[in-house]
């Protein structure tokens, strides 16, 4: 790469840490890439340090010694992301989201790069002290948050199946109870797709009573995995203490009341924010 100027280094460093991270990138990769000395990379780290912790963009952590060097964690202020969460819940209250069963609409927001770029950075937040080797959820509509989340850890991502795909090769199926209406379903996870033992955070896009969320967790007991966290976006408040299947789990909005005949909702930040 050509010798850059300060200015320009310091937009082609923020850049190429912004797009690497969890990633450690020594002193040396650094020097030898802008052709600069290793005293005034570490002064360009210094003012990207400060800027990125200043606007809330996340952490730039350094470590010393020899194998040493600088990783950028995505990080979120519980401020900005209560913020944030404020305008999604006033926009999943709108009337025409009321789904039958008490469920809402969501697709669309979905599909809005901005809004997962935001919850991705809040799970990373929330996660980001847990030893995690790799993002989990069932399809479909979770599969945007996890990877949202799998691209702010730098982590893979593994989708559990309804049903078991010939393309997928051998695979582990169970049975599993959903909480919401009491019905046996089946999800299913190929082999090749999750080592033993691995520490798996759990995402999904809604939360009733919590049964395919449990699934989930029982499917991971096949692979002798560990649960290092749950991450839900939108949690049913209309469910009964007794019939909720999991204690332990990060909710970023609350969907507190339905009314079917009004289409009235009311949806709140979620225990994150408690």
């Amino acid at each position: 790469m050509k010798k850059l100027k300060r200015s320009a280094r310091l937009v082609e460093m923020t850049q190429y840490l912004l797009s690497r991270p969890h990633t450690l990138i020594s002193l040396t990769a650094f020097a030898e890439r802008y052709q600069s000395a290793k005293s005034s990379i570490s002064e360009d780290l210094a003012i990207i340090k400060e800027v990125f912790e200043e606007e809330g963009f996340g952490e730039l952590h350094t470590l010393a010694g020899a194998a040493g060097g600088v990783k950028y964690i995505p990080k979120m202020s519980k401020e900005a992301a209560l913020g944030i969460m404020t305008n999604i819940c006033r926009e999943l209250e709108q009337p025409d989201r009321v789904l039958p069963g008490g469920y809402l609409y969501m697709t669309d927001m979905l599909g809005q790069p901005e809004l997962l770029n935001d919850v991705g950075r809040m799970f990373a937040t929330a996660f980001a002290g847990r030893q995690i080797d790799v993002i989990m959820t069932v399809e479909t509509k979770g599969i945007p948050l996890a990877y949202a989340t799998a691209n702010c850890l730098n982590l893979p991502v593994v989708i559990v199946r309804r049903d078991n795909k010939v393309t997928e090769g051998s695979a582990v199926s169970i049975n599993y109870v959903s909480g919401s209406n009491k019905r046996i379903q089946t999800m299913s996870l190929a082999r090749r797709a999750l080592k033993e033992q691995s520490r798996v955070l759990i995402i999904d896009d809604f939360m009733k009573a919590g049964g395919t969320i449990q699934g989930m967790m029982d499917l991971l007991y096949e692979f002798k995995a560990t649960v290092a966290g749950v991450g839900v976006f939108v949690e049913s408040g209309e469910v009964d203490l007794e019939e909720r299947l999991l204690e332990d789990y990060v909710s970023l909005a609350k969907l507190s009341a339905v009314d079917l005949k009004t289409k009235h909702t009311t949806v709140l930040p979620g225990n994150y924010f408690a």
